[in-house]
């Protein structure tokens, strides 16, 4: 087993893997990464079987090292890193030897990043997942000068590999689908909610994320009279003054809020990594163009590793060039006229 130290820890680090399913009936939300998509991005880079547990830093990084070699990736949201000084590329992988230290510091775009390990995080298990759910007491803040034990890298000698992503870390255009409470809210109100352009809030957190607006507050139809119901990542909420929250994976299961809508599930990994400021627009979708947007993990994981490759490194920036064995198979230079 490798062990991580934790040199430094910034105010929001947690382990997340890609949540708990089947625990809505406990009252227990799914939890996982705020950034599902970070996690997968990092199994197809790691070349891992199946989605390992990773390290969520919420807007800052951390310092850590290990004691044995390992690869690591740097996935969703960009932060500044470097490997004992040398600064490394987001959305790559690279190796970790004892010692060395990793430096991540703020994020430059978008919230949420992830440092996950070709052997994955071997915290706990409970309920069938590793993750941390602090609304629930589930795990905990990882702190400056503590350790994670590491699963072993099979393979640490596999060269550094590097995906290109889509940027997803500044807000833009969100699509929604429509909810059993979508009809509570007239057409004009529903049309103007497509035409306001909303700011994140700060006030947000891994439960939902406010969105601002000018304007008007968002009504729907006798909402004194709703029920409480079943609530899921991705609805909008919109609370007793009008305010509409997006709900992340740690909300509550139960609300009675009236939800105009939900973003569908491709998209919320975008209003996740939205920093306080970014701009979202929403529009509903039909039915159907919901369903051909799902794709399973298993789906978009094949199609993330068709798109992984090797990363190739600057020649003057390998410190080590010439013990390299750049030039193979010298001939006398006659091969093409021997018989």
């Amino acid at each position: 087993m490798t062990r991580l130290t934790i040199h430094r820890a910034g105010p929001a680090m947690t382990v997340q893997d890609l949540g708990r399913t089947g625990t809505l009936k406990l009252g227990l939300s799914r939890g996982g990464a705020a950034d599902r998509l970070a996690i997968l991005e990092a199994t197809a880079l790691l070349g891992c079987a199946t989605p390992v547990a990773a390290i969520e830093m919420a807007g800052m990084g951390g310092r850590f090292s290990v004691d044995a070699p390992t690869r690591f990736a740097l996935t969703g949201a960009p932060m500044r890193a470097t490997l004992d000084g040398t600064p490394l590329v987001w959305g790559a992988t690279y190796l970790l030897p004892p010692g060395a230290m990793l430096d991540i510091g703020p994020a430059t775009a978008g919230v949420y990043g992830y440092l996950s390990f070709a052997g994955g995080v071997m915290a706990t298990k409970i309920l069938g997942s590793r993750a941390t759910h602090l609304t629930a007491g589930i795990g905990k803040l990882l702190q400056t000068d503590g350790t994670l034990a590491l699963g072993e890298d099979p393979s640490p000698d596999t060269v550094s590999m590097k995906l290109d992503v889509q940027d997803r870390f500044s807000g833009g255009d969100i699509r929604l689908m429509q909810g059993p409470q979508t009809s509570l809210y007239s057409s004009e109100t529903r049309e103007r909610f497509c035409q306001t352009t909303f700011r994140r809030s700060p006030h947000a957190n891994r439960q939902g994320v406010r969105l601002d607006h000018d304007g008007a507050p968002f009504q729907a139809v006798d909402q004194l009279g709703i029920v409480s119901d079943v609530i899921v990542p991705g609805d909008i909420q919109m609370t007793g003054d009008g305010i509409p929250f997006v709900l992340l994976p740690e909300c509550q299961t139960v609300g009675g809020y009236p939800r105009i809508g939900a973003v569908i599930p491709a998209d919320l990994p975008r209003v996740a990594q939205a920093a306080p400021g970014a701009e979202l627009r929403f529009s509903f979708i039909s039915l159907d163009d919901v369903d051909s947007s799902l794709k399973t993990n298993a789906a978009q994981l094949k199609e993330l590793r068709s798109k992984v490759e090797p990363m190739l490194r600057d020649p003057h920036d390998i410190a080590d060039l010439l013990s390299y064995q750049l030039i193979s198979g010298a001939t006398a230079g006659d091969d093409l006229e021997r018989p």
